[in-house]
């Protein structure tokens, strides 16, 4: 077997970790495609006999009898009494909801208890609690994991010029990311959440400035082990350039802590995204978040129903990434048979 047929196996023979992981990718299916399990709109309607796919393009009011030419209220009653014809229907996802819309004709006031209409009820404006945690957790797992691809290459970068060519460059580059890491983060974004309109770019590019430097001393570590290897110096021999001996020889054995944090830097990314939420500093009124949901529980606190889940699903993603980061530890520790 090689040594990724072997790490895999470890990695399969830790039950909780193997399980975590399918649990987690499934999770992550589910809300990348939100939009076709819960949404305000159907995915397909007759009418008069001709087809229309609503999530796709919504039609005009006009077009199913209606009065106005903005796009179709699908909770309208008129439009309902519409589809409930002979010859006329509308195919709904399993949650009719979706995470920016509100029931104007609900009469029961918001935050509003679990019902048939809303299984997890509805958060302080009357949205959909099941399509806001749904929508919510793609929001955070996608940032997630752009955050960790971004703050990794760019840590591998800093680690590996620090680790492999060491003297002047790693004492520069060791006092500047003492420096950088001595500015306060937190300060920077308040005052950039002031001057600019919240958006999740903005946020993974000041994340990111910070998100970067745990790791490289861990890279710089394994770089400063692994160039003084007999293989490396072999390559040196043979008339290899710089770059082709820290690509093919020196990173490939160098890999092992980027892998094994890679999920505890996501948890990461999600706490410090919700944090921000919670502060108002994070991602726009418009965008569904965790966090948003968690301030909006602070603020209703008889209304359990929106905290609770909420928390419940941040708890359950950090536990299945944190049993996955601890299953790849044990994967790629060599000296488990």
């Amino acid at each position: 077997m090689s040594p990724n047929q072997r790490a895999w196996a470890r990695f399969r023979r830790n039950r909780i970790g193997y399980f975590s992981l399918w649990v987690f990718l499934a999770m992550l299916l589910l809300s990348t495609f939100a939009e076709l399990v819960s949404n305000d709109r159907p995915l397909v309607a007759r009418y008069n006999g001709e087809l229309f796919f609503p999530l796709f393009k919504n039609q005009a009011e006009t077009r199913f009898g209606g009065d106005f030419g903005t796009p179709t209220d699908w909770k309208d009653p008129f439009i309902r009494e519409q589809f409930d014809q002979p010859g006329n229907w509308a195919f709904f996802t399993v949650n009719p909801h979706s995470a920016r819309s509100s029931n104007p004709f609900e009469k029961i006031p918001s935050p509003a208890l679990p019902n048939t209409q809303n299984w997890l009820g509805t958060d302080g404006v009357g949205q959909d609690m099941l399509a806001r945690l749904l929508y919510g957790f793609r929001v955070s797992i996608w940032f997630a994991l752009a955050l960790t691809v971004v703050g990794t290459v760019i840590g591998i970068a800093a680690g590996a010029l620090q680790g492999y060519f060491g003297g002047r460059i790693d004492l520069i580059l060791q006092r500047f990311m003492e420096i950088w890491g001595a500015v306060p983060e937190l300060y920077l974004l308040i005052i950039f959440a002031s001057i600019f309109e919240p958006s999740l770019l903005l946020l993974l590019v000041l994340l990111s400035l910070w998100g970067w430097m745990g790791l490289s001393d861990y890279v710089r570590a394994e770089f400063l082990r692994n160039r003084n290897l007999e293989f490396v110096k072999a390559a040196r021999a043979l008339g290899l350039s710089n770059a082709q001996i820290i690509w093919r020889h020196v990173l490939p054995n160098s890999l092992t802590p980027v892998i094994t944090f890679l999920p505890f830097r996501m948890s990461g990314a999600i706490v410090a995204l919700t944090s921000l939420d919670f502060l108002g500093l994070g991602v726009p009124a418009s965008v569904p978040s965790l966090g948003d949901l968690l301030r909006q529980g602070k603020e209703n606190l008889d209304a359990w129903w929106i905290i609770f889940p909420t928390f419940l699903l941040l708890v359950l993603t950090m536990l299945l990434l944190t049993f996955i980061g601890d299953a790849l530890r044990d994967a790629f520790d060599t000296r488990k048979s």
